[in-house]
């Protein structure tokens, strides 16, 4: 079952955010992206030998994406 929002006089959700909303939501994006990229690199210097192979890197590879810095790419 569809609920459906009540009648606000005034309220139109397909308006553009305000430029701060924007720059929040931009914010916290930007942060969840460095925060995920860091567990990832976290993960990945914690796989075995194998583990690696499988999923088609060496331990060199491996070891030089998990040196890097969360910021970057």
């Amino acid at each position: 079952m569809q609920r459906s929002l009540p009648m606000t006089p005034g309220l139109n959700l397909n308006r553009p955010m305000p430029i701060l909303s924007r720059l929040l939501f931009s914010l916290a994006a930007t942060v969840l992206a460095w925060e995920t990229r860091r567990q990832t690199r976290v993960s990945l210097s914690r796989l075995d030998p194998h583990l690696l192979k499988d999923i088609g890197l060496t331990e060199k590879a491996a070891a030089l994406e998990a040196q890097k810095p969360f910021w970057q790419g």
